[in-house]
């Protein structure tokens, strides 16, 4: 018996958003509107989505001793995660620097803080050992999410969003089950960037990042919903049509709907229909944490 059907390893951030009519270029200066401050991180973030829909969470994660540290517990035990693990001091709390023009896409810097003070001596075997999947993404240092993998004991599945994207090892790459990607971070893991020697189509994407290792892959494709891939083909998932107002964090609960539904016993094209939903939903209200929906509100999105 399973303590969690889902922990989180991961960060946790302050974010610092700032709506703009457009984003600056290089060596530019715009104005923006007031500083709004929120709970965030990818792996905070990850936590409290599928807390809100009534997964069993934990998050192992570091924070600093301070106001954003916090803000962040706060948030996360209000919405049920299982903080037990998150551990504090070591540098200042993360942030995040948002801004959000009026069609809702964001750009954002990250100054990990704490999260890069979780070592490979923070993973917790008996935190692992208590879930029954282990999601986890890169803004914590990759020494320590290959940690995990290395720890994971038998029969815990393994979800990984590798953002922000680099070259993964082989062990972690073969953990991944799956491994889930945007456009952004295909092309970089396939070794072109944003150059476009990838060609536009996902589903190839997703067949040449399946031979790389691991055991199912996703890609998120927005408004368009998603495509998975595994052993027997890729196909594609819908969405619903929203009204996007701020996309901050739609990745995030995304991310942790899957999981959850994966761990549920769920078909991956499966779980991702229901993921692609939650993540329509976040992005019909401002901010990450504070946009997420609960199950009932997934269902009346459906209907």
């Amino acid at each position: 018996m399973y303590d969690y059907d889902l922990l989180v390893v991961g960060s946790a951030n302050a974010d610092l958003v700032v709506g703009v009519e457009r984003r600056p270029g290089a060596g530019e200066t715009v104005l923006g509107g007031d500083l709004a401050v929120h709970p965030g991180g990818k792996g905070a973030n990850q936590a409290v989505a599928a807390a809100r829909l009534g997964a069993r969470t934990a998050l192992l994660a570091r924070v600093g001793d301070d106001g954003h540290g916090r803000l962040l517990l706060d948030s996360l035990r209000s919405a049920g995660v299982d903080t037990a693990a998150v551990l504090t001091g070591g540098a200042p709390t993360g942030v995040a620097l948002i801004t959000v023009d009026p069609s809702g896409d964001n750009s954002i810097v990250v100054s990990p803080g704490a999260n890069s003070r979780l070592t490979e001596g923070d993973v917790r075997t008996d935190v692992l050992g208590a879930a029954r999947v282990v999601s986890a993404q890169l803004e914590i240092p990759l020494e320590t999410v290959a940690a995990v993998v290395r720890a994971l004991p038998e029969g815990t599945r393994f979800v990984l969003n590798p953002s922000p994207p680099r070259p993964l090892p082989a062990e972690v790459l073969a953990a991944c089950d799956p491994l889930v990607v945007n456009e952004h971070e295909a092309r970089v893991l396939l070794g072109d960037g944003e150059t476009g020697e990838t060609g536009d189509d996902p589903a190839d994407w997703a067949r040449r990042l399946l031979a790389l290792g691991p055991r199912s892959v996703v890609v998120t494709l927005g408004a368009k919903g998603a495509l998975v891939c595994d052993a027997s083909g890729a196909r594609a998932v819908p969405s619903v049509a929203v009204a996007a107002v701020d996309t901050t964090g739609a990745g995030d609960a995304f991310t942790a709907a899957l999981a959850w539904r994966l761990g549920a016993g769920e078909e991956l094209a499966v779980a991702a229909a229901y993921a692609a939903r939650v993540g329509a939903a976040a992005v019909t209200r401002r901010g990450a944490q504070e946009s997420y929906p609960t199950a009932a509100e997934v269902a009346a999105l459906d209907a």
